[in-house]
């Protein structure tokens, strides 16, 4: 890059271009002047031909190119005369004036003598004057002009005064004014321009996210020059804004200062007046001032006539420069929206930022230049849109930094060898971008080689460079005498630490200029004599000027600010860590407070290392540890921050504070806490961040991922990453990486990066050359496995020599080249490479992308291609599939013979994709002549390729001349053509192509079968005419091995569907039939119930004439035998599975009762017809009742089904009424008056007969016809009749009939709007009737009301009565009713509002002649009352009591009382004894107990609290009854005595056989009095201690007392804490329990060792029938010690293991063992990860558990195709009830096989699929296959991706199906 101010800037060349837009404009008003004056200047020769052009403009710019041309001389002589003849503007007239050489304005200043004012309107030219009137005219222009031009000069004095070349020269002998990046020798800055465009987006975003370049890429590479900036300087009224941004110490002042200098020196013509304001000055102002204060009262105040002289800025204000150096730096707020509102005038006084904004807006001095700098930050919202040009200081490149050094050192010997030092150190070099860091490593290095130290090493971090510097300066003021570092220190501390407090001070007030007041004597000494503080004026409005001073550079602030925290007494550690939070740097709420702090936290974190402590403990005056406190604060405050999420901007800070600190500890910390991508996204980057990066990725272990995104970046940068170890995936996106850009990177990772294993170059420029060296660059990266170099510009890459690369990279699995406009001939060329490459295993080519594959690292072939099993070894399998896509790439017919070329090359291919490309019907017949010599294994695709129906038929017999070929898919309206192939192992089996399909053996005339590949044809959407038919039907012939023919949609007709049936027998292995949507008629629909007939091989066939059209035709497998002669052979067809049955489907097809007619009258004839399905073909009653009518003659038929058809009432009846019409009917089912189902049984008569309507408006009008069709037949088996319109009435025409039900009968009556009156009424009914046996009902909103009937010989009478909500008036009825059912054995009464006294009434009147009678009794005041209330209650019963239960819990109050044959008069008399004798009533009342509760038998409570006396009753009179064997209490409270009491009182009880104390919290310290009263129980059988707390001692203690119940069947402990010793000592005592048939020990704690020894004892338990293991996480070894044990336990029923962490090796030995146990009936193994193999071996157990009720495989991993394996054995479990199978990962294929299943599962009621991934195909087979099941009550499919259209459509059409969470 030039440095931006040479000569040749301002060379005569530059000047003519400046002057000539304007030029032009003014003389194009007098072309025929310039025309006649040419001639003075240039010879006639020259001039000819320019009469031609008319046009002025054109005329005057071709002449100023003639005299451009003629030379500098003739210019400058044509420029002086026409200055002197014409009367031009001012600004013209200066421009014309400096291009013809007549000196600058520094040195000559005559030579503007004759400008005049700027005049805003061009003038005309004058007359030509005299010498004389010449010299008039410009005297009196140099009268106007003399106060202005007066004050520039002054101007320029004060400019050369202040930042002149004379004073930089002797800054050295005056005043430290200097800022710390100046030096003598100025060296040019790198600037690169952007675009204000982007200004907005970049200000919306927080501070942290435009650290530094801004967005767009297009700006990205634009360097430009200090004098590019001005050029566009045109005098145009408008303001232009310049905004110059750049980091900390890159030169922004310097540069100012620079350009101040030269404009003082003529450099920038155009600007008459240049003005620099510093904002940290403008800080100092309080009051508000004009525009003209600004100018002249702050910076320069003219001598004369300031009016004029501001007069004259106004008129010529596109000459002026106002510069503003620091915005950054200013204070106060820039919110300036209120002050546009107004408008601005000349004498309003405004504060600095509304001045500033009116200048930028150019309301004040429009037409200026306004020149601002400042640091990365948010742009003030005003400067959005009014930045012109928008550019960044980078500072110095590698260039640079060499030539300042040089500068630096001239004067030394040891210039080259500082040089050579500075290049050999890349971390010193990354520094020294920065100039102002560049200026202190010079400054250090230059000491050490002063010193002859340089062994010694520089410093690391650019803290400590600045405290080496500190030391520098002070130790150079002593020179020879210096004493060492340490005593310097110690001399200067005072007022070092003055400067630190000073400098902290100053940051939080926001003052970066300090007064005289401000600074202590001997801190203004120190640091104006080491140069670390400048001197300058300070000018305020309307006061005297004043002495300030400033940091040298604000970073030097910072840093002492920074120094003051860590050395201050005052600033504790957490003050430190307040001060340091980076959240208060980086929000922008807090951005006020942290103005200036650009550096402070790096500094601070600098501090912190361990190299800076010796300096600090000398500084502070304080030990290691104090200073050491300080560091650890600042260094877990960068701890935590890595913790929380950042932005790529605010990464690199963080790691700027990490690389500081120089602790790999703090560093591998961070970096592990940063989620190991590193994502950086529109921002520059310097070497120095990248070195910060790259530190912090070093110090951890971890792989990672860098990712650039559009960052500006220099070469530089990737020297840096080159030592980066960590990285993982390096991805690049940017138009800015080229070749250079890839060179570099190339180099980078020859030189390390051995983990790198994906790269990406995207979005770059970078072509070939570049592709080639990064490619031969990434053979060095062993673990490389992606290289995506998408959108760059390789075009014409060396295809050979890269793929001969990339063959060598023995990890590559992918290269991405797309959208690189690579040409035609290129891919072809790369694909020829690529099948020719060992290791590629694809090439995806499609339009712009371009995808190179490559085998994976193993080496090993993909799954699919894995050798085949034992007896094929003999065929060779290739060890690599090549996939090859070609897809839109204009690939024609002369490219065929090429492709087919490229093809036959490959012996491996697996697909080839040629979509989308022109080949047409001659280059696609070129390729498939070559089929049988090419190699592919999977598919070939040809769609899109322009093909007619000529080229269908050459796909088509293809299927005959290619044996490989299995399937071809074809569609002209969708351009479809694709070919798929048998895989080689599958093909090895059948013969060669010129072999027979079918041999045998002549081995005595025994036939044989040789099995034949399946093919499919699909030949879809294709809309064929009646010519192309002919064609296609006459090719169909000849493929009479097909499997499946699809020819939907393509307009055949009835006349083509005609054609195509008469040669279907040809098509002998035809499995499936598609004619979907080909506009067929009624007509075809009797044609094709008519081939149902004819052809006996049809399965199924599905047929709609609705929206959809669909014909779908299967057929049973056939199997064809050769039988063979001397003299000829024949083939036969023989179908298999005929006894299968067969189907026929008819849908939305809309039939008459003719129509229906012929249509049975077809059907009839129909050998092994099983089902009819008829949907939406609105039936009339006319049209149901005809189809009725051959049910009789339709043998073999199992099912009938008419859905989504409006039933009328009559029409119901006539469904119901089939029963009478077919004997064999075992169901009929009409649902919502719509669906009807009828199930037919075998060909006899039905012992049972279901009937069930359901939601049919059945009311009281059909009644009676129903029930004399039902007696008709004798009833039915059940008969349902919920969701109608029965109400009262209906129910009593019910009830009139139910006494000549003959039979045992079912009737649910659930949902018909019955009435407490008509529950009554039933309850009469049952009392009086023999044969109603149980009644059930509920009035709440499950509305249930089901009536049992049975024979007269049943003793079961039982009354369930729910939610009836009776009032007194009915309870009293009841009462009534229930006295005269004395054959009641039992009552359950819930909720029905009965009080207590009701509840009295009601003991009261159930009596009975004799025998038990159990009486529950639901209601909240259960809850409420005592124990002894309720027992009152309980002896209010007649009869003796044998059980009393009391739940309140569940508010049940449950008595069982037994009547004998008479009842004394006993209870009578002691009523009357309680009535008439209250003062005894307690005495009595105990007696009364004892006496009704003398064979109480069992006695259970439950979540009751038992007082003192309630306690006693129970232990004392209770428990010691003779007969109770049965005791529970559960859940319950003895207060206050506690447990103890009972367990005391249980000793009594010599006869009880169940214990059950479970939820009681027994601990171990309550078990060995409970074992005492084991002891005193003999003949105890069952003992429930669940969910207490017994640990490992009362388990021992228990198994010790359990030893010698030899009686004992049942143990439940689950839900304790038992672990290994106490189950092993239990385990101990299990080997003698003989009798044992029930143990649960579910929920407790063992360790698998544990569960073993258990397991051993259960062998030994061979009565052993429930096993109940779940949630002990046993683990495998558990499970396969069980599996050693279950052939011994062989009377085991139900198993529970669910959530034992068995795996897939544990669950298969499980699985295997456990068909030895028979008579299972209940299987759990949920929440286990069993694994497929498990899955199988289960499955193929599952048939021999003939009682097998229950399976819960909830959560087992379940796979679809494990599923299958399970759906096939679900269907030889002949007793199986419910399926659990949720929470697993079934899908649509796993659903349709389990439907299949359903129909052979007689007894399922409940299948839970729940949360499985079954959608809408698998949903609609469960659907149609549940149709055909009745018994099955609901199927669960909640939480599956199921349409919810589809889910609610399927849901109405069939309740069962539940889709809903509850």
């Amino acid at each position: 890059m030039q440095p931006p101010f040479q000569n040749d800037d301002l060379d005569l060349e530059s000047a003519i271009a400046s002057a000539r837009p304007q030029l032009v404009e003014f003389l194009s008003h007098r072309p025929d002047w310039l025309l006649v004056t040419s001639r003075r200047f240039l010879p006639g020769m020259a001039l000819n031909g320019l009469d031609g052009i008319t046009d002025h403009r054109e005329k005057v710019s071709v002449l100023l190119d003639l005299l451009e041309k003629a030379g500098p001389a003739t210019w400058k002589q044509f420029a002086q005369y026409l200055c002197m003849e014409c009367d031009l503007p001012l600004d013209l007239e200066i421009l014309l004036i400096s291009s013809a050489g007549e000196g600058n304005f520094s040195q000559k200043q005559e030579a503007c003598t004759d400008v005049s004012a700027r005049s805003s309107v061009p003038k005309g030219f004058a007359r030509r004057r005299h010498r004389s009137s010449s010299v008039s005219d410009k005297d009196v222009k140099q009268q106007r002009l003399d106060p202005a031009e007066e004050y520039r000069h002054l101007l320029i004095d004060s400019v050369r005064q202040r930042y002149g070349s004379r004073r930089a020269a002797g800054a050295a002998a005056q005043e430290q004014t200097q800022p710390l990046a100046f030096n003598p020798a100025f060296v040019n800055l790198v600037i690169r321009q952007s675009k204000a465009s982007r200004l907005k987006e970049r200000s919306d975003k927080p501070r942290e996210d435009v650290a530094g370049a801004p967005e767009p890429e297009e700006c990205a590479d634009t360097a430009v020059k200090v004098s590019d900036l001005f050029r566009s300087v045109v005098p145009s009224g408008t303001t232009k804004v310049i905004f110059l941004f750049g980091k900390p110490g890159t030169g922004k002042t310097m540069l100012m200062h620079r350009i101040c200098q030269k404009w003082a020196e003529g450099v920038l013509p155009q600007f008459l007046f240049t003005f620099l304001f510093e904002f940290r000055q403008l800080n100092l102002l309080e009051g508000k001032l004009t525009l003209k204060e600004l100018l002249f009262d702050l910076f320069l105040q003219p001598e004369d006539s300031p009016d004029a002289v501001f007069q004259y800025l106004l008129e010529n204000a596109w000459h002026t420069l106002i510069i503003f150096d620091g915005l950054d730096e200013f204070a106060a707020n820039m919110d300036v929206s209120s002050s546009s509102k107004g408008g601005s005038t000349l004498t309003s006084r405004m504060s600095i930022s509304e001045l500033f904004a009116d200048l930028c807006h150019g309301k004040l001095l429009p037409g200026c230049t306004v020149l601002v700098t400042s640091r990365p930050k948010r742009v003030p919202y005003f400067l959005l849109n009014t930045v012109d040009l928008l550019a960044e200081i980078w500072g110095f490149d590698h260039e640079k930094i060499e030539e300042y050094v040089s500068h630096y050192f001239h004067q030394h010997s040891f210039k080259e060898q500082a040089i050579a030092h500075l290049k050999n150190n890349t971390k010193l070099l990354s520094m020294c971008l920065i100039p102002a860091l560049c200026y202190v490593v010079c400054i250090c290095l230059e000491y050490l080689l002063l010193k002859h130290q340089m062994s010694v090493e520089l410093p690391q971090t650019m803290t400590q460079f600045y405290i080496k510097m500190l030391l520098i300066f002070i130790n150079k003021q002593q020179g020879e005498h210096a004493d060492g570092e340490e005593t310097q220190l110690n001399c200067n501390k005072k007022a070092i630490l003055g400067l630190c407090d000073l400098a902290l001070k100053g940051l939080e007030d926001k003052k970066l200029v300090f007064y005289v007041d401000d600074i202590p004597e001997h801190v203004k000494e120190f640091a104006s004599l080491h140069g670390l503080l400048t001197a300058f004026e300070v000018k305020t409005s309307g006061a005297r000027p004043e002495a300030g001073y400033a940091f040298v550079h604000l970073s030097l602030q910072e840093f002492f600010a920074a120094l003051c925290l860590m050395v201050s007494k005052r600033v504790d550690k957490n003050d430190l860590k307040k001060k340091f939070s980076l959240k208060s740097k980086w929000t922008l709420k807090n951005e006020a407070k942290t103005e200036f702090m650009e550096s402070f936290h790096i500094f601070l974190s600098g501090l912190s290392s361990k190299e800076c402590r010796t300096f600090l403990m000398l500084l502070a005056e304080q030990d290691e540890a104090w200073v050491q406190d300080k560091q650890d604060a600042i260094l877990q405050s960068l701890k935590k921050l890595a913790a929380t999420h950042l932005t790529g901007p605010k990464v690199i800070e963080l790691c700027h504070c990490t690389f500081e600190t120089q602790d790999l500890k703090v560093a591998q910390h961070i970096g592990s806490l940063l989620n190991f991508k590193y994502e950086f996204k529109n921002f520059r980057l310097t070497p120095l961040d990248m070195s910060a990066l790259v530190f912090v990725i070093n110090s951890g272990q971890d792989l990672i991922h860098l990712d650039f995104a559009r960052c500006l970046m220099d070469i530089d940068c990737l020297e840096v990453l080159a030592g980066c170890r960590n990285v993982e995936h390096l991805s690049f996106r940017s138009r800015r990486c080229g070749d250079d850009f890839a060179a570099a990177l190339s180099k980078s990772l020859r030189g390390g990066m051995g983990t790198l294993k994906k790269l990406e170059l995207t979005g770059g420029s970078i072509t070939a050359e570049g592709m080639t060296d990064l490619v031969q660059a990434s053979a060095q990266c062993l673990q490389l496995e992606e290289i995506n170099l998408q959108d760059n510009r390789i075009r014409d890459l060396e295809v050979k020599r890269v793929m001969d690369l990339f063959s060598r990279m023995e990890k590559l699995k992918k290269i991405d080249l797309s959208n690189n406009d690579l040409s035609l001939n290129a891919v072809l060329i790369l694909a020829k490479e690529v099948v020719a490459c060992q290791n590629a295993t694809e090439l995806r080519v499609r339009k712009d992308t371009v995808m190179i594959y490559f085998s994976d690292p193993s080496g090993k072939v993909p799954r699919s291609l894995d050798l085949r099993s034992e007896e094929n070894k003999e065929h060779v399998i290739p060890t690599r599939r090549v996939k090859l896509c070609l897809q839109d790439h204009s690939l024609s017919s002369q490219h065929a013979e090429e492709i087919v070329a490229i093809l036959q090359s490959c012996p491996c291919l697996s697909e080839v994709d040629l979509s989308g490309n022109k080949l047409g019907d001659e280059g696609c017949s070129c390729l498939l002549e070559s089929l049988p010599w090419i190699s592919i294994s999977k598919q070939l695709d040809l769609s899109r390729n322009c093909l007619s129906v000529n080229g269908i038929c050459s796909l088509l017999r293809s299927v005959n001349t290619c044996q490989k070929m299995m399937e071809v898919q074809v569609s002209l309206c969708h351009e479809t053509a694709v070919l798929r192939f048998t895989e080689d192992r599958e093909f090895a089996s059948l013969p060669p192509r010129e072999e027979p399909v079918f041999s045998t053996d002549e081995k005595d005339g025994e036939e044989n079968q040789t099995p034949t590949a399946s093919k499919k044809i699909r030949l879809t959407d294709s809309h064929f005419q009646a010519s192309d038919l002919e064609k296609l039907y006459a090719v169909l012939k000849e493929c009479s091995i097909i499997s499946e023919l699809d020819l939907s949609n393509n307009y055949l007709g009835d006349e083509g569907l005609l054609q195509l049936f008469q040669f279907l027998p040809n098509l002998k292995m035809l499995s499936s039939l598609k004619l979907n949507d080909n506009q067929i008629s009624l007509n075809s629909v009797f044609f094709l119930a008519q081939s149902l007939c004819t052809l006996e091989h049809i399965k199924t066939m599905n047929l709609s004439l609705g929206h959809r059209q669909v014909v779908h035709l299967t057929f049973w497998e056939r199997i064809r035998v050769r039988s063979t002669s001397r003299w000829r052979s024949s083939f036969l067809e023989h179908p298999k599975h005929v006894a299968k049955g067969r189907c026929f489907r008819l849908r939305d097809c809309r039939v008459g009762p003719e129509d229906v007619t012929r249509l049975c009258q077809i059907l009839v004839q129909c050998p092994q017809l099983t089902e009819i399905e008829l949907s939406g073909n609105s039936l009339s009653d006319q049209s149901i009742e005809r189809l009725l009518s051959f049910l009789p003659y339709l043998c073999h038929l199992t099912l009938l089904s008419i859905r989504n058809n409006t039933f009328s009432p009559r029409c119901t009846v006539l469904v119901i009424n089939s029963i009478n019409l077919c004997e064999w009917i075992r169901m009929v089912e009409v649902r919502s008056s719509e669906n009807a189902f009828l199930h037919l049984g075998a060909r006899m008569r039905s012992q049972k007969t279901s009937c069930r309507l359901t939601d049919c408006a059945i009311g009281q009008g059909q009644m009676d016809e129903l029930c004399r069709v039902l007696e008709q037949r004798g009833w039915l088996a059940e008969v349902d009749l919920s969701r109608n319109q029965l109400g009262d009435e209906g129910l009593r025409c019910l009830l009139d009939h139910l006494h000549r039900v003959p039979v045992t009968c079912s009737l649910n009556l659930s949902h018909n709007r019955i009435s407490q009156d008509g529950v009554l009424q039933l309850v009469n009914t049952f009392a009086t009737s023999g044969n109603t046996t149980e009644v059930q009902v509920s009035l709440c909103s499950r509305a249930t009301l089901i009536i049992k009937l049975t024979s007269r010989d049943d003793p079961r009478k039982i009354l369930r009565l729910a939610e009836c909500n009776f009032q007194p008036e009915h309870l009293e009825k009841l009462c009534l009713l229930l006295e005269k059912c004395t054959g009641l054995t039992e009552y359950i009464s819930s909720n029905n509002n009965v009080t207590v006294q009701a509840a009295e009434r009601l003991l009261h009147s159930l009596r009975k002649n004799l025998g038990p009678l159990k009486i529950s009794i639901e209601e909240p005041w259960v809850y409420k009352e005592s124990i002894t209330n309720l027992l009152e209650l309980a002896v209010q019963a007649c009869g003796n009591i044998t059980e009393i239960t009391i739940c309140k819990d569940k508010t049940l109050f449950q008595l069982g009382v037994r009547f004998p044959h008479c009842l004394g008069k006993v209870e009578s008399d002691v009523s009357r004894l309680n009535l008439y004798k209250p003062e005894i009533k307690r005495a009595c009342f105990y007696q009364r107990v004892c006496e009704k509760c003398a064979q109480l038998q069992e006695l259970r409570w439950s979540h009751v609290e038992l007082h003192s006396d309630e306690a006693e009753m129970l232990v004392r009179i209770l428990l010691p009854l003779p007969e109770l064997k049965k005791f529970g209490l559960t859940a319950s409270t003895i207060m206050p005595t506690g447990i103890d009491y009972l367990i005391t009182g249980l000793q009594n009880c010599q006869a009880i056989e169940e214990l059950n104390l479970g939820h009681m919290k027994l601990g171990s310290a309550a078990i060995p009095k409970l074992v005492l009263g084991l002891r005193e129980m003999p003949s105890l059988k069952r003992l429930i201690l669940n969910h207490n707390s017994i640990g490992n001692d009362g388990c021992s203690r228990l198994a010790e007392a359990l030893r010698n119940m030899h009686y004992m069947e049942e143990i439940n402990l689950s839900h304790n804490k038992i672990g290994d010793p106490g189950l092993i000592n239990l385990a101990a005592v299990l080997l003698e329990m003989q009798n044992l048939k029930r143990i649960d020990l579910s929920g407790n704690s063992p360790s698998p060792a544990g569960g073993e020894k258990l397991m051993e004892a259960l062998a030994y338990c061979r009565r052993i029938e429930e096993l109940l293991l779940s949630r002990n996480v046993f683990g495998d070894r558990t499970a396969v010690k069980l599996a050693l044990c279950l052939p011994h336990t062989t009377n085991l029923k139900i198993l529970h293991l669910q959530n034992n962490n068995i795996g897939p090796a544990g669950g298969m030995e499980l699985a295997r063992a456990l068909v030895a146990c028979g008579l299972l009936e209940e299987i759990s193994l949920s929440e286990n990860d069993l694994g497929e193999g498990s899955i199988h071996a289960l499955s193929e157990g599952l048939p021999c558990f003939e009682h097998l009720r229950k399976i819960d495989l909830k959560l087992c991993g379940i796979t679809d195709d494990a599923s299958k394996s399970l759906s096939h054995s679900f269907r030889q479990c002949p007793s199986v009830e419910e399926i659990t199978l949720s929470w697993n990962t079934l899908g649509d294929g796993g659903a349709q096989e389990l439907a299949s299943a359903l129909p052979g599962m007689e007894k399922l009621k409940m299948l839970d699929l729940e949360k499985n991934r079954i959608g809408a195909c698998g949903a609609t087979k469960l659907a149609e296959e549940l149709a055909k099941c009745p018994e099955i009550q609901f199927i669960r499919l909640w939480d599956n991706p199921v349409p919810k259209g589809l889910a609610e459509t399927l849901t109405r059409q069939d309740p069962r199906l539940c889709f809903s969470f509850y």
